[in-house]
């Protein structure tokens, strides 16, 4: 009796045919399978790219920090702020810090966003509170910027640090570190800044005040060269009145100017230098730079997570 022949597998390849042994010929074998390669070479693709050719995982790019200057007449204004970016850089090797001012200097603030490459950028307005600057003119820049994914940081002030730098400068120009308690009767401080009709400017300018008055033990009066009451000499007056005759000015300035120089004049006794380059300053600026990136991933987060 002849052995009849076995039943055919049609899902074994036939004789000649270009697939592997064993592979099946069902379309949709073959489909689900290049879909499960392409995801494995994307997902591969992704990770290869957070690394270098020497093995080690690369970081994503940081968004490129602009400091925002107000700009002046005065050309030492200019070289400290570019003096204060050198420090920040210090601070933070590998971060692109750049300066873009309002008026005044150069570079304009939107020169430096225009010369920019595509990508992220956090501007940290080297600003000492709220005001037209930072609500008006600063925004308008970024949204002039349409190639640049743009964040903006709070104005420096109020902050601890700044009361560090304005306390550096009265003991650079003269004020005790120990005072007696003579001393705490006779003694006072007039914090002199820019000044601005806007409410919530002496609004931060007044904390300021309050936490440097809890660091010097003696009252702090804020006072102004513009815009806003008091004076710098009305607030001297005004404090010689209550028996405070040893009155120093700490100026409440970023960099020296026209508005500086004119309250240190009004000094009965000792006028500190503007906060300019002080440490306290570098180290405050990348705090408000953070501030601005992870307020910035919070709002990245919550858009995926409700999406």
């Amino acid at each position: 009796m002849t052995a009849s022949n076995p039943p055919r597998d049609e899902s074994t390849q036939p004789s000649g045919s270009s697939l592997p042994p064993g592979t099946a010929r069902t379309d949709g074998h073959l489909d689900s399978t290049a879909q499960l390669m392409n995801r494995i070479t994307s997902q591969l693709g992704s990770q290869l790219s957070l690394v270098a050719l020497d093995g080690r995982r690369r970081r994503p790019e940081s968004p490129a920090l602009v400091l925002v200057a107000h700009g002046s007449r005065d050309p030492r204004a200019l070289s400290t702020v570019e003096t204060l970016a050198e420090r920040v850089s210090e601070l933070r090797p590998g971060l692109s810090v750049r300066l873009g001012h309002i008026e005044l200097n150069e570079p304009l603030l939107p020169d430096t966003l225009a010369a920019l490459r595509p990508g992220r950028a956090v501007l940290v307005p080297l600003l000492l509170s709220r005001g037209y600057h930072i609500k008006q003119d600063i925004p308008e820049a970024a949204a002039g910027a349409s190639h640049l994914d743009i964040r903006i940081a709070a104005p420096l002030g109020p902050h601890p640090l700044l009361v560090e730098a304005l306390y550096a400068r009265l003991v650079e120009a003269g004020w005790r570190t120990r005072l007696s308690a003579a001393d705490r009767r006779s003694h006072a401080v007039v914090l002199a800044a820019a000044g601005s009709r806007d409410p919530d400017s002496a609004t931060d300018t007044k904390r300021t005040a309050e936490l440097l008055a809890e660091r010097l033990g003696v009252p702090v009066v804020p006072a102004y060269a513009s815009a806003a009451a008091p004076t710098v000499p009305d607030a001297v007056r005004a404090l010689a009145a209550r028996g405070r005759h040893r009155v120093a000015v700490a100026s409440y300035f970023t960099a020296p100017g026209r508005f500086a120089s004119e309250c240190a004049e009004a000094a009965p006794w000792i006028a500190a230098e503007p906060m300019g380059a002080h440490a306290a300053m570098a180290r405050l600026v990348l705090h408000r730079y953070d501030e601005a990136r992870v307020s910035a991933a919070a709002t990245a987060s919550l858009h995926l997570a409700t999406a």
